[in-house]
Order: structure tokens, then C-alpha cells, then sequence
């Protein structure tokens, strides 16, 4: 039995203040996917005031996730040196600047240089968010609380298309970006004046602390990149990362694109069937966490728990496949939804993956790492996207590929990390 079986919940928890800090990590993932999720629901608009092409809207994606790669390349090591407080930070406030900075465009150039700063800026919120899970909870409890922050994502998701045609609409689309970048502001100002790690938090009580700190002591040394990417344990993130995160990317992007196209929905009209796919995703999200824990407690061993609600996640998005000729809009809403469930479970597992297999020196880089293949991924779906649309205006291959990459992703995971035994980097790695 290994160290994540051989867990044993305390006495006692001795507070709650942990899941006050959970709070601010799902706030900032909020506000992380408002100001990425801003484009996409106003891209039919854009694209007939602006004047791009299918491979031009591809291009301006690109930059994003061109940007948004080489930041996790580079957040996940500046946090580790820096550590969380500082790391969020100047994440949450280049991001701010850099959303606001998007109603000074004009051209395809001048959003693909706004979204290259966004993606620098955002790049550094889920390693600096692992991190913060990896040093706020015990092992039992990081997928719900990873789950949790993570479901900020489809949150995100959701408020955007209920403010931002709204806002648009009323005052112009540029008051929409600026409207976003000042609500992340405002957060990193909170998180400034309110944040400390749990040894350096005066109101942290010693019993919580000690709750916290019940897993075995861990060395506090950083862990070089060469040194992780020795370990397979790394590289099942990697790939599963590298396998997946695309087909979240491109259903963040094109998914309103896609509902305008094929049902021929306005500005306005794209609220609705949006709110409803991104609640499923935010349900999907908090389950996924949820059911690993729960078969654990059940008796289930970790690998067997975590590659369970894995395969689970899995399947709900194997009939998305349908969605691109379903004859009904609200049919492709719900596959689609059930599939954005589905992927959300995945990834609150899959992030857990990471500081269940890796000491909490070296998370926010294994995340980091595991993040710029997704980007990279991301990159080449949104390239592909554009040229495959603007060619053919066929979502049909998107959809098959969206709905085979997770049961190929999962069989990559189990193959590198087949009983889940955490990496042994050593005291001196």
C-alpha cells in the first residue's frame, strides 16, 4: 500500500478555513475564463465588423494558445521559486491589463497581440492553483478542492454569455473586455491583502494546521525539469494533458461560432443554450472530483478510484460525435454538455493526478509542463479548426475527434502509470 492508500483521516479538522482559500482560487478561475470566454461569445459579431476569415479567427486562437504555452512553460517554475502569493499575483495582474488592453483593437493583428498578453497573463493560473491545493489540503481532500476551483472554469463560462452580449449590446463591445479586466483587478487586490500560506496565516487555527499538515513531512527542495521529465509518472500527465486540453480549447472557442453557424443564432440568443452546456460542465466538474474520493472511501485503491471516474468521464464524451448533425439545436446542447461534463471530471481528476504523484516542490512544474502540451495541442487544433472550417464549414471531424481523444487518452495515462506510484525524486533531486 503506498502513501495515498495509507491515509488515515485525524480526529479532528479543527476549522474551515482551507475551503475560505479554496473560495478565492475558484473566484480567480472565474474570472480567468470570463476574460478568455469574452472573444469566443462575441466572435460572430466581431467577425463580421472586423472582417476575418475562419483561418484568420484560427490565427488569432493561436496566438493565444502560442502565448498561453509558453507561459506554463514558465509559470510552473517562477511559482515553485517564488511560491504562490507572489507567482498569482503577477499572473492575475498582467492577465488584468492584457484583457483591458483588447478595446485598443482593431485588426486581426491587434487581437492576436491582445490575446498573446492574455495567454502569458492566464498562463499561471492553474499551476499557481495546484500549488495552493497541494499546500492548503491534505492529500484525502485535493480532488473535491481541485474539483471546486475548477468548476470556476464553466462558471466563468457561464457568466460570460449571460454579462457580455449585454454589455456589448448596450455600450459596445469593447466595454466588455474592459468591464472583465477590472473584476480581475479587484481580485488581485483581495488576494494581496488577505492571502499567506498556512504557517504564516494568524487566522488559521493550530488544529486545521496541523489537519493540513497530516500527510508525511515532504523535503523542500526545487525539483529541475530534467528530473521530472525522467519519470513516466510525468509524462502520463503530459500526454493526457496533450491528448485532451484541445478539445476543451476548441469547444471554448468555436462553440458559439458553432451555434450561430448551424442554427443561425444572434448575440442575444447564444445565452441561453451557452448557460445550459457550461452548467452541466460545472456539475460535471464538482462529480468527477467527488467520485474519486468517494470510491476511495468505498475501498477502492487510488489507482483503481482515479482511473475509475477517469473512464467516466471519458465515456459521457463519446457521444458528442452526434452533436455536429443533431436536427435539433437542443439535442447538440445537450451532448455537447454532457461531453463538457465529461471532460471537466476528467481534468479535476487529471490535475489531482499531479500532486498525487509528485511531491509539492515540484507540482506547479509538473502542472506547468503538462499545461504547455495542452497549449501546444491547443495550438494545432485552432490552427486546423480555421483551415478545416473555412475549406469545408464541417464541425463533423471535430466532433469525432473530440469524442475518441479521452478513452485514447486514458489508455496513454495507464500505460506510463499503470499502479499510480508516486515518482521517487529523492530528498536531493
Amino acid at each position: 500500500m503506498n502513501a495515498i492508500d495509507a491515509a488515515t483521516t485525524p480526529p479532528g479538522k479543527g476549522g474551515r478555513y482551507r475551503w475560505r482559500v479554496c473560495a478565492l482560487l475558484l473566484a480567480a478561475t472565474t474570472l480567468n475564463y470570463i476574460d478568455r470566454q469574452v472573444l469566443g461569445v462575441l466572435a460572430p459579431f466581431l467577425q463580421n465588423q472586423i472582417g476575418w476569415n475562419e483561418i484568420e479567427y484560427g490565427y488569432i486562437v493561436t496566438a493565444f494558445q502560442c502565448a498561453y504555452a509558453i507561459g506554463l512553460l514558465c509559470a510552473g517554475a517562477i511559482i515553485d521559486r517564488f511560491g504562490t502569493r507572489i507567482g498569482y499575483a503577477l499572473s492575475i495582474g498582467i492577465w488584468s491589463l492584457a484583457a483591458m488592453s483588447h478595446t485598443l483593437a482593431a485588426s486581426v493583428l491587434g487581437f492576436a497581440l491582445a490575446r498573446f498578453a492574455l495567454g502569458l497573463g492566464e498562463a499561471g493560473n492553474f499551476p499557481a492553483a495546484i500549488k495552493t491545493v497541494a499546500e492548503w489540503f491534505p492529500r484525502r481532500e485535493r480532488a473535491l478542492a481541485t474539483g471546486i476551483f475548477n468548476s470556476g472554469s464553466n462558471i466563468g463560462a457561464i457568466v460570460a454569455p449571460m454579462v457580455v452580449p449585454v454589455i456589448a449590446v448596450a455600450w459596445g463591445w469593447q466595454a466588455a473586455f474592459l468591464f472583465t479586466g477590472v473584476l480581475s483587478a479587484t481580485w488581485l487586490a483581495t488576494w494581496l491583502l488577505t492571502y499567506r500560506t498556512p504557517e504564516r496565516q494568524p487566522k488559521l487555527s493550530p488544529a486545521e494546521l496541523a489537519y493540513i499538515q497530516s500527510d508525511p513531512a515532504e523535503p523542500i527542495t526545487r525539483v529541475p525539469w530534467a528530473t521530472i521529465l525522467h519519470h513516466r509518472q510525468a509524462w502520463a500527465f503530459i500526454v493526457g494533458k496533450f491528448m485532451t486540453d484541445p478539445i476543451w480549447w476548441f469547444l471554448l472557442f468555436w462553440l458559439p461560432k458553432f451555434l450561430h453557424s448551424t442554427y443561425g443564432l444572434s448575440l442575444l440568443e447564444l445565452g441561453l443554450p451557452l448557460i445550459a452546456i457550461y452548467v452541466t460542465a460545472d456539475v460535471g466538474s464538482i462529480a468527477g472530483g467527488w467520485l474519486a474520493g468517494y470510491l476511495i472511501r468505498r475501498g477502492w485503491s487510488a489507482n483503481r478510484a482515479r482511473k475509475g471516474a477517469m473512464l467516466a468521464c471519458a465515456l459521457c464524451v463519446v457521444p458528442i460525435v452526434f452533436a455536429a448533425n443533431a436536427s435539433h439545436m437542443w439535442v447538440a446542447v445537450a451532448l455537447i454538455g454532457l461531453a463538457t461534463a465529461g471532460h471537466q471530471g476528467w481534468s479535476a481528476n487529471l490535475f489531482t493526478l499531479a500532486s498525487d504523484l509528485f511531491p509539492r516542490r515540484a507540482v506547479a512544474s509538473v502542472v506547468g509542463i503538462g499545461g504547455f502540451a495542452g497549449a501546444v495541442g491547443g495550438m494545432m487544433i485552432a490552427t486546423f479548426a480555421g483551415f478545416l472550417l473555412q475549406a469545408t464549414g464541417s464541425y463533423v471531424p471535430l466532433f469525432i475527434m473530440a469524442g475518441s481523444a479521452y478513452l485514447l487518452a486514458l489508455l496513454a495515462v495507464h500505460a506510463l502509470a499503470p499502479r499510480l506510484q508516486p515518482a521517487a525524486l529523492g530528498t536531493n533531486s
